[in-house]
């Protein structure tokens, strides 16, 4: 049984769907949950979902090892950050090479990097009156939304697209093909 841990900062819908794609496979599962915000709605998520959920503080992940001993606790094949806004750390890089994944809400390498997440890129895409958009599957590396691409999916702009409207469309291709990747990415390790 291959084993998946996810960091997420926010809401945590991503990191549900993950996990109940999981649930009833016996190939692998979530064990674990962890958000760097204590009143993150991810970790009420985990609990309802009977995961093991933690949060963690700036310091326990950068400046210790606490999260990294964490992690190699709980020995996951892959860990997958869902919504996670914390650039990551070179020590749990250097731990899981090539084990550590995220998704972005554009098609990288365009509106990638520090800030843009959420809401600010697809304000961005709309604001930059982009034909398309969509979502990339990447490897984690120390630089933000640097690492090397692994899936992209791309949705079309409506001339009256906004960003609310945009985040829909952009939700929909993460709940579609976030779980199915992550599945192939563990089946070929």
């Amino acid at each position: 049984m291959k084993r998946i841990i996810i960091f997420a900062s926010g809401s945590g819908s991503n990191a549900q769907r993950i996990t109940e794609f999981f649930q009833d496979r016996k190939d692998a599962q979530v064990v674990q949950i962890l958000s760097n915000k204590s009143t993150a709605k991810v970790l009420e998520r985990a609990n309802n979902l009977k995961i093991s959920a933690f949060s963690f503080n700036r310091s326990a992940f950068y400046e210790t090892d606490q999260v990294l001993n964490l992690i190699k606790a709980t020995q996951p094949d892959l860990i997958v950050l869902a919504g996670f806004l914390w650039l990551f750390p070179k020590n749990i890089i250097a731990a899981y090479p090539g084990k550590i994944i995220n998704i972005h809400p554009a098609l990288l390498p365009a509106y990638g990097g520090k800030g843009m997440y959420g809401a600010n890129v697809h304000q961005a895409v709309v604001a930059a009156g982009e034909k398309e958009s969509g979502i990339t599957i990447h490897e984690v590396t120390a630089e933000y939304d640097k690492g090397a691409v692994i899936f992209q999916a791309k949705t079309q702009l409506e001339p009256e697209e906004t960003a609310a409207s945009l985040a829909a469309k952009i939700h929909e291709l993460e709940y579609e093909h976030f779980p199915r990747v992550i599945a192939e990415i563990l089946e070929n390790q």
